[in-house]
């Protein structure tokens, strides 16, 4: 921050001129441009959509494009001007922005304001993303479901001018902190990646044994049955967990059994690829499938051999290439190994101990991922922050 201190102490000591948005630029809706619309190549273009779900804070190319005569016909933000969208569902995300920083123009649709002015776009576009902004745009929210702001509203927030100097060097300090916050976000991601391979690795290699060993049906050796609740009967705040056939369990304020058991989806999405393991009491959906160990298995055990094989049971036994509902002889019928109860303890806790130490990085990655996203808001805040000029 020295650096953009001294040009503060140097070009604006008194503080600075505080704007309005309308008094450095001008608002112009966006037009006709409707996802249809849209194409792989021809004319430049950017639908409001995208502002949430694609664009930074500024953008040098467009993810989309559109038929050139038709672009002709609609308005265009010029390089430097801001592309806002002007509605969401999320308050949040009303009046997010991006600069468009490219050598041509750019088409935009409607649900999109165009903010020409005479600020350094990049400046314009943190300013837009920082507390000061969002402060302000709050009172000037409409709407019900769809929340909204007008051009009128917009031009009536109140931005910082400093000298361009200094707004470049503000985008010089953010722009490398946002590039220092993507790196981190990828290596967390890798880091937690290579722990999955490992994990998938180590748990083939354990399973795969040239040893000779016994080979029984799963219901030889364990109970399979289903429950008896369906999805609308989950509660907020329910008692107990409530499994149903998602990868993440729901809450019930009854419960249907109390054991250890491995649950997997008997249909949907989560066929073959989603295991829980259940202790205690639990509430069970009619349509996902309880697995109880019998004496002759450890559970953990069987529950990591389910998630290594059961997927590609299902290949080898279905006609199709993927299976969406499951009866009950397709587990009665699938095979289970049975290495002496001792091996199959030692194998269970070893892959104990590598998915506890995957699930710790997928449980740290969120909170590392709010802890840099505080650091940053924080100081882009400090930074967009400045002593007005008193008249």
């Amino acid at each position: 921050m020295s650096r953009i201190d001294d040009l503060i102490a140097e070009l604006c000591p008194d503080g600075l001129e505080h704007k309005s948005l309308g008094e450095v630029g001008v608002f112009v809706r966006g037009s006709g441009l409707q996802k249809s619309d849209l194409t792989d190549d021809g004319f430049p273009a950017i639908h409001y959509g995208q502002i949430h779900t694609h664009y930074g804070v500024w953008a040098s190319s467009t993810k989309s494009f559109t038929d050139p005569g038709f672009a002709a016909k609609l308005r265009h933000a010029r390089p430097g001007d801001l592309v806002i969208a002007t509605t969401s569902e999320d308050d949040s995300a009303v009046a997010k922005a991006t600069a468009w920083v490219g050598d041509r123009d750019v088409a935009v649709s409607g649900d999109a304001y165009i903010f020409r002015h005479r600020l350094d776009p990049r400046f314009v576009a943190y300013f837009f993303q920082s507390t000061p902004f969002q402060d302000q745009k709050t009172r000037y929210i409409t709407g019900t479901k769809v929340r909204r702001i007008s051009g009128d509203a917009l031009a009536r927030i109140h931005i910082p001018v400093p000298p361009l100097e200094v707004q470049r060097e503000i985008v010089r300090i953010l722009d490398t902190f946002t590039e220092l916050e993507a790196e981190l976000e990828a290596e967390l991601e890798a880091e937690l990646e290579a722990r999955r391979r490992q994990y998938k690795h180590y748990r083939s290699k354990l399973f795969a044994t040239g040893e000779p060993i016994e080979w029984l049906h799963l219901g030889d050796v364990a109970t399979i049955g289903t429950g008896s609740h369906d999805t609308k009967d989950a509660v907020t705040g329910g008692e107990y967990i409530f499994y149903a056939r998602g990868r993440e369990p729901l809450r019930l304020n009854s419960f249907d059994f109390n054991e250890s058991a491995i649950i997997t989806a008997g249909d949907g999405v989560g066929v073959g690829k989603v295991f829980h393991f259940a202790t205690g009491r639990y509430a069970l959906h009619q349509r996902a499938y309880r697995i109880v160990p019998s004496s002759l298995v450890d559970a953990r055990f069987l529950y990591h051999y389910l998630v290594e094989d059961f997927a590609r049971y299902l290949a080898r036994t279905s006609v199709h290439a993927s299976v969406t509902s499951l009866r009950r002889p397709m587990f009665l019928g699938y095979p289970v190994p049975l290495p002496p109860l001792r091996e199959q303890r030692r194998i269970a806790v070893s892959l104990d101990k590598l998915e506890a130490l995957v699930s710790e990085l997928s449980a740290g990655l969120p909170a590392e991922r709010a802890a840099r996203r505080k650091q940053y808001e924080h100081y882009r805040d400090r930074l967009l922050t400045f002593k007005e000029l008193v008249a």
